[in-house]
């Protein structure tokens, strides 16, 4: 038996691109083929599929991909594990089974139950299984794995505990797998996608390949991707996604609390990154449950605002909605995207967007949207709006619970149908660790300094984790790490990004990747389906912080653009 696993992924969200799973197969050598559909606002779009359709709830693109590489997949001996049952893992593991029949394949197939929990108050609610149960079907030979909700990780832990024998109380390796699954779990993220020095890579970013991961027996991993694909895999890239939407050092997972502080990344050769020094510590009493709800109805109409006057323009236009729709739900943003004395009319507009969020479909829908188009002729000078009314959408409402680890019944399902129960760990942590914020115990350098952005000088990436944002940021070399980590505070965060300043926000330093990690709590409000934020997954926050122009020594910039 080998004693490297190589793992590859071929999707990291729901609508990723679709031709990764034949490009996966076609590209190089591997044991296993993941596939992660599922994300907080996915659960709540398959549990509308579901309520239209009981026999709905999975991601029915992932049945499009596998129908023209299954029998490639069965052919060279790749094993297939994917989290596309989402809230009907039985249902899509039918159909799977239905496709291999239809294409002449002997295809085994087992899945993964257990994660939905009964909440009559709920749309959805599912617990985030760990990865014994994956291990268990391919302990009984499955070829192809559906889960529901697991924690993205599971899908590469699972096959590493089959390959492995890795048992409960191996929990450095486990740590190590979690990484490995954290790293490979967005897809071309880590292979280049997103990422802030994209310039700087072979392709300038044009289409980077999807990532692998050589596991071994100790946990530790080479991060990599198939020869002659695009993008590239480097210490930075790596760093990246190892920073996205992860909160305080302590990774809490069900299986492994992984420390990130204790990770240790190396280039191993041309895109290739080894990681190791892993260490891992018993899993939390309880799950992560996510819960879905319909919140009501949303709609919203943009506003033009031309020229002069702009602040009483928006403000007329308030006034006058507000009197005939009512002021409750209402939420008016002004963007001021003008430019003063320009001889163009886009850059010299503003743009004041107004939405409302009502539980009354029909106010939030063409009574809201009509109203405002009939200001066209009554409002403020050059009024006009970039769309025409429209009718109000349903928007869903996540938030995040607990639930005992002992009280959920995760199950495998294996191919010839056998139930097999999968206990919880046997040795758990009574309490979660701490997650407040850190202290740094750097200092900001005394160097003269320049005007730049600080973009200039380190990387960023940033996501969102139901109502909350995390913001990485990562110092490029030693030097910058040193002033980084004493000049980056929370309150200088706070001055940056003014939208931080009344809200609760965590600062967690990660002096192996150079790295803090901020989470800001409450940033996206109700979560990604139901704010308002014109950036409502947090994604370019990063971005916005590193085009912020302050003062850096003069000599680290000399450094970062030599």
């Amino acid at each position: 038996m080998s004693q490297v696993l190589r793992i590859g992924n071929a999707s990291g969200f729901y609508g990723d691109r679709f031709t990764a799973w034949q490009e996966m197969l076609d590209g190089g050598a591997l044991d296993v083929l993941t596939g992660d559909y599922l994300a907080e606002l996915t659960m709540l779009i398959l549990g509308r599929d579901r309520m239209r359709d009981s026999d709905l709830g999975y991601a029915r693109t992932f049945l499009r991909q596998l129908e023209g590489t299954l029998g490639t997949a069965q052919e060279r001996g790749v094993r297939i594990v994917t989290n596309a049952g989402g809230l009907n893992p039985a249902g899509l593991a039918a159909a799977i089974r239905s496709l291999a029949e239809r294409l002449g394949l002997d295809v085994r197939v087992g899945y993964v139950e257990g994660d939905s929990l009964p909440r009559p108050d709920a749309l959805t609610a599912n617990a985030y299984l760990g990865a014994f149960g994956i291990a268990a079907a391919f302990d009984a030979d499955a070829d192809v794995v559906v889960t529901g909700r697991v924690t993205d990780a599971s899908l590469v832990v699972g096959p590493a505990i089959a390959r492995f024998g890795w048992g409960r109380d191996d929990l450095d390796a486990l740590a190590g797998a979690t990484v490995a699954g954290h790293l490979l779990e967005c897809g071309a993220q880590v292979t280049g996608g997103n990422f802030s020095f994209f310039t700087e890579l072979p392709d300038g970013g044009h289409r980077p390949g999807f990532p692998v991961a050589e596991l071994h027996d100790d946990g530790s991993s080479v991060i990599t991707k198939h020869p002659g694909t695009g993008g590239a895999v480097t210490v930075e890239t790596v760093t990246a996604q190892l920073l996205y939407e992860v909160g305080g050092p302590a990774y809490l997972g069900p299986d492994v609390i992984t420390h990130l502080d204790t990770v240790r990344l190396a280039p191993d050769g041309p895109d290739r990154v080894r990681v190791s020094g892993v260490r891992g510590t018993p899993p939390p009493e309880t799950l992560k449950v996510g819960v879905n709800n319909l919140g009501g109805f949303r709609n919203s109409m943009t506003f033009v605002l031309c020229g002069l006057d702009i602040p009483a323009k928006a403000a007329l236009v308030r006034r006058q909605l507000e009197e005939t729709v009512g002021k409750e739900g209402l939420e008016f943003v002004l963007a001021r995207t003008d430019h003063p004395d320009t001889a163009d009319t886009e850059t010299a507009s503003a743009l004041l967007h107004v939405h409302l969020r009502d539980g009354d479909k029909a106010r939030a829908g063409r009574a809201f949207s009509a109203a405002a188009v009939e200001l066209a002729l009554a409002s403020y000078p050059g009024c006009t709006l970039t769309t025409p009314p429209g009718d109000a959408t349903p928007y869903g409402v996540f938030t995040a619970d607990t639930v005992a680890q002992d009280a959920v019944a995760h199950v495998a399902v294996l191919p010839d149908d056998t139930r097999v129960p999968i206990p919880p760990p046997p040795l758990r942590r009574s309490a979660e660790p701490a997650v407040g914020p850190s202290v740094s115990t750097g200092s900001p350098s005394s160097y003269p300094t320049r005007r730049g952005t600080l973009g200039d000088v380190v990387g960023a990436r940033s996501g969102d984790k139901g109502g909350d944002a995390n913001l990485g940021v990562w110092a490029r070399n030693d030097a910058t790490w040193a002033w980084l980590r004493g000049w980056l505070t929370v309150e200088r965060l706070a001055e940056l990004l003014p939208e931080t300043s009344p809200l609760t926000v965590e600062r967690h330093e990660l002096p192996n990747l150079r790295a803090v990690n901020f989470v800001i709590r409450g940033l996206l409000g109700p979560g990604v389906a139901a704010t308002t934020r014109f950036d409502p997954q947090a994604k370019a926050l990063g971005e916005l912080l590193r085009s912020r122009v302050v003062d850096v020594p003069a000599g680290l910039i000399l450094e970062a653009t030599s």
